[in-house]
């Protein structure tokens, strides 16, 4: 287990409330508090952040909370109780940033929104992330990174002509958001040191998602051109696709690059197709991916995974497999680069995903696993000013 110290981490003194649930808002401030930001996280009292009951459960918590709410205190507060909503009132007036995933309005609702909170705090930076943005006719709509995904182009994009959409595995439109947010909240902070003043930041899922969309506008702008899905291949770069071996498993070979082109086609025994002119660039290439992909594939269904992979690297040709968790864990280089790491939680020590992205000289830690519900309140609220009198009338009423 990383031994806890925010000494010296680049957001050390930085204070995050959260007021979010799930995966987007309370991701971005993982990634914050990886990096030395106090992240004081609100649940709801008696039943919490509900992805402590998402997929895997361990002694009735989620193993997935102890990736995302590592090194976060949780307090336990009612939001829609005035007397709850005070004290959010009171945490933001020490806090530097707060981050929320609600539909656009709750806050509003709640007498929390920005216009209020920047009234406390003009120092405040509000990270914001929704379903469709704070603004536009679709922001009321209730949307999650599912949606994000089909609104912003990606889901169409994914599996094979013909066939059905699916999802890519993780719930990558709202890990995209949470990326784009803490860009934001970063931006701000920089900025803060300048003006002295905070701002508010609108991250919507469908974006995050249109973000990464490439080429995709301007092909249609100029040529009608609507890219469709295309199963393990990628679309005008050849070659580059998944391969069968005579082990029944999968190889992928991203050979695309002129000269690895001609490196693969020797290796597969092939220098014609190596040779040809029409090949040599990659828009050649492309205009013949059915011909190139099927004498690949001619060859490693002649071989096992193993032998395949070796021999690629041995001709400098980038290669690999689809890596199972199982695969994950024993790899010598996620092991060398600590990106497999042990952390105690009350769970049990736990093997958890390292910390991103990899600083040479303040890098990020891991502190400690996903806290238990309310664990912080007392410590928190008794910060704040309140007795412990008035934190158990507080308790009496259901507010924390």
């Amino acid at each position: 287990m990383t031994e806890r110290t925010d000494a010296g981490l680049p957001l050390q003194g930085v204070k995050v409330l959260e007021m979010g649930q799930l995966i987007a808002g309370p991701f971005a401030s993982k990634l914050l508090g990886e990096f030395g930001a106090e992240v004081i996280k609100i649940e709801p009292p008696g039943v919490g952040d509900p992805l402590r009951k998402w997929r895997k459960l361990k002694d009735g918590t989620s193993l997935w909370w102890h990736v995302q709410s590592r090194n976060k205190q949780s307090i336990t507060l009612d939001l829609k109780e005035p007397e709850g909503q005070d004290i959010v009132r009171r945490l933001v007036a020490e806090a530097d940033v707060l981050v929320e995933n609600f539909r656009p309005g709750t806050l509003e609702g709640w007498g929390l929104g920005w216009d209020e909170l920047e009234q406390i705090n003009p120092r405040l930076i509000m990270l914001r992330i929704s379903g469709y943005g704070q603004t536009g006719p679709y922001r009321d709509l209730p949307g999650f990174g599912v949606i994000g995904e089909a609104m912003g182009g990606l889901r169409h994009l994914t599996g094979h002509p013909g066939q059905p959409p699916v999802r890519v595995g993780v719930s990558i439109g709202d890990s995209l958001s949470s990326l784009y947010g803490v860009i934001g909240v970063l931006l701000a902070l920089q900025e803060r040191q300048r003006s002295g003043k905070g701002q508010s930041i609108d991250v919507a899922l469908y974006e995050s998602v249109f973000g990464m969309m490439e080429s995709l506008i301007p092909e249609y702008d100029a040529f009608g051109h609507v890219r469709e899905p295309a199963g393990s291949a990628l679309p005008g770069i050849t070659p580059s696709n998944s391969y069968r071996c005579n082990d029944g498993s999968y190889v992928l070979i991203a050979g695309n690059g002129d000269s690895i082109y001609k490196r693969l086609m020797n290796l597969i025994g092939r220098p014609d197709l190596g040779d040809d002119p029409r090949f040599a660039h990659n828009d050649g290439r492309s205009q013949h991916a059915e011909l190139i992909d099927a004498a690949i594939g001619e060859w490693t269904a002649r071989h096992s995974r193993s032998d395949i992979i070796e021999a690629l690297k041995g001709a400098r040709v980038p290669a690999g497999y689809p890596y199972t968790a199982a695969d994950i864990v024993q790899d010598p280089h996620y092991l060398a680069r600590q990106m497999i790491e042990q952390v105690q939680t009350f769970a049990g020590p736990l093997k958890v995903p390292g910390v991103l992205p990899k600083l040479s000289r303040t890098p990020g830690r891991i502190g400690t696993g996903g806290p238990q519900l309310g664990e912080h309140t007392d410590d928190v609220l008794a910060g704040l000013g309140l007795t412990n009198e008035q934190r158990e009338g507080l308790r009496a009423r259901g507010i924390i």
